[in-house]
């Protein structure tokens, strides 16, 4: 009854449901290692969030000579400064939004008392303020101010996708840029700049209602674990199926098979009655 599934043709179609199984079990537990990857970073940050604010030089005491991976290793502490803002080189970035409002985010250098520099992301402002300004709405306050927020790491241009993001030039001195990359921002800066910036939580003096500071991150868990369920539950649902179907097709076979042995066959032939003598 089922010797048909033998036959070369069938062995393919095995052979094609087996790789999507294990191609979809495979997608479901790399949904799984995501989710894991999403819990240890969102407790990275949420560690470092946690602690105690300090003074960026020491955490960061090597100043204008500290490496990324440094940066890195401090990323999101809690970290505070005081200086003044050179506001003739602030910058916006653009491609920013805000509760689903497009605008910019308004990165201004702060000088340090040893004349080096570290920006400062102040926060969000729309679109409806250009390139050319002006930008008084926003302007940073005059004098001395401290800073308190948060330590990131210098945005880097993504090239690993299928689309590559926007490319700053080289040259010349940009009001807008396209992510906050510190060491494009110290290509046109008069002071020597630490490679990374902070994002202003608070500020005193107190900045204006503009720029609206940027929110902390959403540490929420992703939809890895609901996508992967999705995958073990196709590829469940394939192994019950596949099977059924395939001996149904063997029973509508077997049906075909009796019904036509019967169409080839010989009618019996009924023989005439003869009268029977006495």
């Amino acid at each position: 009854m089922y010797r048909f599934l033998l036959k070369p043709r069938w062995i393919l179609s095995h052979l094609f449901v087996l790789v999507v199984v294990v191609t979809m079990i495979n997608l479901g537990f790399w949904q799984v290692n995501r989710l894991d990857e999403r819990k240890a970073a969102n407790a990275v940050v949420t560690n470092a969030m946690k602690q105690q604010p300090q003074p960026l030089a020491t955490v960061l005491p090597d100043g204008t000579a500290t490496t990324a991976e440094q940066v890195k290793a401090a990323d999101y502490q809690p970290v505070y400064v005081s200086g003044m803002y050179r506001a003739d080189e602030q910058v916006l970035v653009t491609n920013r939004t805000n509760n689903g409002s497009p605008g910019y985010w308004v990165v201004t250098p702060l000088v340090l008392a040893d004349g080096t520099a570290v920006a400062i992301n102040r926060g969000w402002v729309p679109y409806s303020y250009s390139e050319e300004g002006p930008w008084d709405d926003f302007a940073p306050p005059k004098g001395m101010v401290t800073v308190q927020g948060l330590l990131r790491q210098s945005q880097v241009r993504e090239t690993n996708g299928l689309v590559s993001s926007p490319k700053d030039s080289d040259v010349g001195t940009l009001r807008v840029l396209a992510r906050l990359d510190v060491g494009r921002l110290a290509q046109q800066t008069s002071e020597r700049m630490i490679p990374g910036y902070i994002s202003l939580r608070v500020q005193d003096p107190a900045q204006n209602d503009l720029p609206v500071p940027v929110p902390l991150p959403e540490l929420s868990q992703g939809p890895h674990l609901g996508y992967a369920m999705q995958w073990f539950a196709f590829s469940l649902l394939t192994i019950i199926v596949y099977p059924l179907l395939l001996r149904r097709y063997a029973k509508r076979k077997q049906i075909d098979g009796d019904d036509a042995e019967i169409l080839d066959g010989d009618l019996p032939v009924s023989e005439p009655d003869l009268p029977v003598s006495d």
